[in-house]
């Protein structure tokens, strides 16, 4: 698959999308949008092609060519110097950058018959501009990690869903959904390394200049309740900010995120030793999710909510047995959880079903913590019910963003299981392709 026809159709659109502007504050706000698209694309495109150069300089500059490796003929130790110096990055950013190439390349046999590329649809991806060579080395790290637990099938179908889930991703949300497809690809292997990291943890306490300085490293099952009570406590910090009468006094609440969560670790310290007063949490509450067949069976793996790495059903099952923890087991019985227009506000069951198919801010993808649950279809505008089919967790900030500008919400299918989907609006896209919502983006088995 050549690479340079795709490439000069990526520079000729870029070319004329900006024709008629000199620089960047000649452009409207649609050819701002489609420049920065054009941008994105062309740039995917050239590292893709770079990955394939970037194979053949480290192939032409293997050790045992010793005086005549490429490398060395241009004054650099080895490939990857090389290619740090000329491409102005760093040594690792080279290193990716042949790791990639090298596993998406066309092979030959010793005979000299060629065979396709390691992974082939991986390359298909980053000829096209779908991947960037970022994600792709995230994926091909976890594939050949793996490889031999998981066997050839299915990489195979990890490979697919990875290339085809990843394309349009950040690069933290591709991190988030590469743990969630170790953990299905390698089952097994979660339990010794929540060990491994839960030996790992500490808080370290030291005083200097009048602050004290706090540095915590924390694993998952240790860090959850944590994280989810401070997170609680901000919300509910910001909630009261909303709501006051007068945001602008001179007493108004104007403590940042950082300050806050501060205060949060003070006020819950001070709760224990005085355990006087309720902690304000906003409704916050560590869910941990896991598949009836891996509670009973006791392998496989659980996730908690807004923590991004799975743990081993082992924790899942200590946490459970823990005071604030609600388990919550797919295929289980459950309260109910269409209340139809007989309630107007969503239950504690709902709220929790809501998490369990969203995970979090459906558009955004905060955790479930700092959301609230809204109809889709407005209570009093649309006479719309209280079920999990019209409603959606949404952050105050992509909430107010949907009703503001315009985006629908489609639901397909129903119950926990139904997906999200937002829909732009015209002028965002004409076609309004809908863009995937909820935990089904970082959900590798869906």
């Amino acid at each position: 698959m050549s690479k340079l026809p795709g490439l000069i159709e990526a520079v000729t659109r870029l070319d004329q999308l900006w024709a008629d502007a000199d620089d960047a504050t000649g452009l409207s706000r649609e050819q701002l949008i489609a420049v920065n698209d054009a941008i994105g694309v062309l740039r995917r495109q050239a590292d893709a092609a770079h990955a394939d150069v970037a194979a053949r300089i480290a192939h032409e500059s293997r050790r045992e060519l010793g005086a005549g490796s490429l490398a060395k003929e241009q004054g650099y130790r080895t490939a990857a110097k090389l290619l740090a110096a000329t491409g102005g990055v760093s040594t690792g950013d080279a290193k990716r950058l042949v790791k990639v190439g090298e596993a998406t390349a066309p092979r030959t046999d010793l005979l000299g018959t060629k065979l396709p590329a390691r992974y082939a649809l991986l390359r298909g991806a980053l000829a096209s501009g779908e991947l960037s060579v970022q994600a792709a080395a995230l994926i091909v790290a976890l594939l050949d990690r793996c490889r031999v637990v998981a066997g050839a099938e299915r990489i195979g179908l990890a490979e697919r869903l990875l290339a085809k889930r990843c394309a349009g991703l950040a690069l933290e949300d591709v991190r988030k959904l590469i743990a969630r497809a170790e953990a299905w690809m390698d089952p097994d292997g979660v339990e010794p390394k929540d060990e491994e990291r839960r030996a790992r943890r500490s808080l370290t306490m030291v005083e200097r200049e009048g602050m004290v300085h706090l540095n915590a490293v924390l694993d998952a099952e240790t860090a959850a309740p944590i994280v989810t009570a401070i997170r609680g406590y901000v919300s509910a910090a910001f909630a009261a900010r909303n709501d006051a009468p007068d945001p602008d006094a001179p007493d108004a609440d104007r403590r940042t995120v950082a300050m806050l969560q501060a205060d949060a670790l003070a006020v819950f310290c001070a709760h224990v030793l005085g355990c006087e007063s309720r902690v304000p949490l906003a409704g916050a509450t560590v869910v941990v999710r896991l598949t009836l067949d891996d509670l009973q069976s006791g392998s496989g793996s659980a996730t908690i909510d807004g923590m991004d790495h799975p743990v081993n059903i082992g924790a899942a099952r200590r946490m459970a047995g823990s005071g604030g923890i609600i388990p919550w087991v797919c295929g289980g019985g459950s309260e109910i959880l269409d209340w139809g227009r007989e309630k107007r506000l969503f239950t504690r069951a709902q709220r929790l079903a809501l998490a369990e198919r969203d995970g979090g801010c459906a558009m955004c993808g905060l955790p479930p913590g700092m959301t609230k649950a809204h109809h889709i279809r407005w209570w009093t505008r649309d006479h719309g019910p209280t079920d999990l089919d019209n409603g959606v967790l949404l952050c105050e900030t992509c909430h107010h963003r949907i009703h503001d500008n315009g985006w629908d919400i489609r639901i397909d299918g129903t119950g926990v299981a139904a997906r999200v989907w937002f829909i732009p609006p015209a002028y965002v896209d004409p076609a309004r392709t809908p863009r995937t919502g909820g935990r089904y983006r970082f959900d590798i088995a869906a």
